[in-house]
């Protein structure tokens, strides 16, 4: 089926030659930061870990939100995603290579990661969201894999899949609750080390997963003859609206409890983020505020309803949970130091741009695969 990618319009190629364009410059970039090593990057002794690993977290809720479509299709038998199912399946797939590369690039010796599989430790939580990772990319190959061929040979999915499928669907929870433990297991870091970690990513990402596939389905009805209808776009707009909502409380109990109860190594983070003099406070500022005004724009049906507008409330909730998840929780993790200094972090240009180059990656894998799957599509149509 992949033949079907190596057709198209003159649009398709252009973006096409786009991306395999900023791949290209990225990867000098890379080869720079390979030859130099880190130092060309605004990572530290201080803050070891930065921009890499901030799109890390942001994308692991991306591909974890896979879930959100496939348990209501398969264990629900709720039709109407019946057309997005496909989509937010090939969806993960991107979304966990582009995890797997950010944690490479983020390497100052990245060839080193295969001493994850030849030296297993099982008491590293490191090694564990490797086995997640790379679990769940297997999971949602196979599965979009096979459903597709079916879909294109108009049978029924063979029965040996769905256990894979029932499967998948923890596992894509496990994903993104190992990510928060990774963040949560380290004693040095107070500011990552709360109970709500873990829900608190779960939420984001049911959010944000949600929220981009929404804005990618209203992309293709209008580049290409897709259409999934409305009401797949209102269910999931409901499910980021809830999300959301949920997202927004628990940031607001975790700030109820570190300043009601006066806990010192907890506040100094905040204030950082908030109230001192860092690069991240107008960020935390500006993320504060399109949180509002998603809010207040998903939550009523009737704005919710206007497609133009939900698609500027899902670009605003994206926006603010990649500063508030990425940027924010990462680096507010090492700053203050656990010596009570301020060492502050701006990503450079090198870095902006290997960032670039695996966004880009992502987005070349990703249309290959819609190309694909809207191909097969429209054969049997």
């Amino acid at each position: 089926m992949i033949e079907k990618a190596l057709s198209g319009s003159k649009g398709y190629w252009i973006w096409i030659f786009i991306l395999l364009g900023v791949i290209a410059t990225g990867s000098l970039f890379w080869l720079r930061q390979f030859n130099e090593g880190l130092v060309i990057t605004g990572l530290s002794r201080d803050v070891s870990w930065g921009f890499y690993i901030a799109q890390f977290t942001f994308m692991v809720g991306v591909a974890a939100s896979a879930v959100m479509v496939v348990l209501p299709y398969y264990l629900h038998n709720y039709k109407a995603f019946a057309k997005i199912t496909i989509l937010g399946e090939f969806l993960a797939i991107p979304a966990v290579i582009m995890c797997m590369t950010f944690i490479f690039v983020d390497m100052g010796q990245p060839f080193r990661i295969v001493n994850v599989f030849l030296h297993p430790s099982p008491n590293s939580m490191m090694f564990w969201d490797t086995v997640a990772l790379s679990g769940y990319l297997m999971l949602n190959v196979l599965i979009s894999r096979v459903t597709l061929d079916s879909e294109r040979k108009s049978i029924p999915p063979p029965k040996w899949i769905k256990p894979f499928i029932i499967i998948s669907i923890p596992w894509a929870v496990s994903i993104h609750t190992v990510t928060a433990f990774l963040y949560a297991g380290l004693s040095a870091r107070p500011f990552w080390m709360t109970a709500v970690l873990a829900p608190r990513f779960l939420a984001s990402a049911f959010s944000s997963g949600p929220a981009l596939l929404i804005l990618l389905v209203l992309l293709l009805k209008r580049v290409t003859k897709f259409d999934a209808g409305k009401e797949p776009v209102q269910k999931l707009a409901v499910i980021a609206a809830y999300a959301m909502s949920l997202n927004v409380f628990l940031i607001g109990m975790e700030l109820f409890t570190v300043f009601y109860s006066n806990i010192p190594e907890h506040m100094t983070h905040f204030q950082y983020l908030f109230s001192g003099e860092g690069n991240l406070v107008p960020w935390m500022w500006t993320s504060v505020i399109l949180a509002i005004l998603t809010l207040s724009l998903i939550i009523p049906p009737a704005t919710r309803r206007n497609e133009k507008i939900l698609a500027v409330a899902c670009v605003t909730l994206i926006l603010s949970i990649w500063i508030d998840k990425g940027m924010g929780m990462i680096v507010a993790g090492f700053v203050p130091n656990p010596f009570g200094a301020i060492i502050d972090y701006a990503p450079t240009i090198p870095e902006l741009m290997i960032s670039l180059m695996v966004y880009a990656l992502g987005a070349l894998i990703l249309t290959i695969m819609y190309k694909v799957a809207l191909s097969v599509r429209e054969s049997i149509a």
